[in-house]
């Protein structure tokens, strides 16, 4: 199976055409239904059922392709309006194994509200095939600075002080409420996708669920950020994607960060 490509078309229609368990790490940010309502494609169903209806079946589909002890992401948003995600997670829940649920803090609020308090979240459903997954936590330590390092190493409780250096050093563990600013208009990162996630953010998801060469899949390419945080890691990916627009976008981002790598 080619890999390291984008498969223009359906996500549903190009998943079910891979083989049974080829991913080992599932990355999906598909339309959250009625959110950006001056996008055609989150909008596109008539009505909330339709669309749990459709995001059960390539979810399946996802689930099939998902080696055993891999995981699938799926990024979902709450809201007075745009709550159908929660919705869907109840149902996927029921379907599938329930494996975590990542809360990802945007740092930042958005959408002020007189009577309720300022979203600055939205949420990863994570799902496993298996009963025991591959899980790296050390990929996704959260470093300290010198300053903390010091003061935890006056800790007289510790008797392997060496031993306690170099766990600090490591970093702490990461929780499961990431903490990555969400992208705004001025970023660089930007690549003209309305709703394009953070690369740290799909890097630390991908870096915690995958070993090198490990083949990670996202069936909702976009502006391509999946296929760059996997291409910075070493992983195998494959992207599908149905605009064709933001295939061009993808494909020109990733062809910028091959080059920038090989000067590197």
């Amino acid at each position: 199976m080619k890999t390291n490509r984008i498969i223009p078309g359906d996500a549903l229609a190009e998943l079910k055409k891979l083989p049974a368990a080829c991913a080992q790490s599932i990355i999906a940010d598909p339309p959250y239904f009625n959110v950006l309502e001056d996008e055609a494609w989150d909008t596109q169903w008539k009505t909330a059922a339709d669309y749990l209806a459709w995001c059960e079946a390539w979810v399946a589909e996802s689930m099939r392709v998902l080696c055993d002890d891999g995981l699938c992401f799926i990024f979902g948003q709450l809201g007075k309006r745009e709550h159908t995600f929660l919705h869907l997670m109840s149902r996927l829940a029921q379907q599938h194994q329930f494996h975590d649920l990542i809360i990802w803090d945007r740092a930042v609020g958005y959408d002020e509200r007189r009577d309720s308090f300022t979203p600055q979240y939205e949420m990863v459903l994570v799902m496993r095939k298996g009963e025991k997954v591959k899980f790296n936590k050390d990929a996704v330590r959260i470093p300290y600075d010198a300053k903390t390092i010091e003061t935890y190493l006056k800790d007289k409780r510790y008797k392997d002080m060496d031993a306690r250096r170099a766990h600090l050093e490591a970093g702490k563990f990461a929780t499961n409420i990431l903490r990555v600013p969400s992208l705004k208009g001025i970023s660089k990162e930007k690549c003209g996708h309305p709703s394009q996630k953070p690369i740290d953010l799909i890097e630390k998801l991908i870096a915690c669920s995958t070993d090198a060469d490990d083949l990670v899949i996202d069936p909702f390419l976009g502006s391509g950020t999946t296929a760059a945080a996997a291409q910075r890691l070493g992983r195998q990916w494959i992207g599908i994607e149905k605009d064709s627009n933001y295939i061009q976008i993808a494909q020109k981002r990733l062809a910028a960060d091959s080059d920038l790598f090989s000067k590197s």
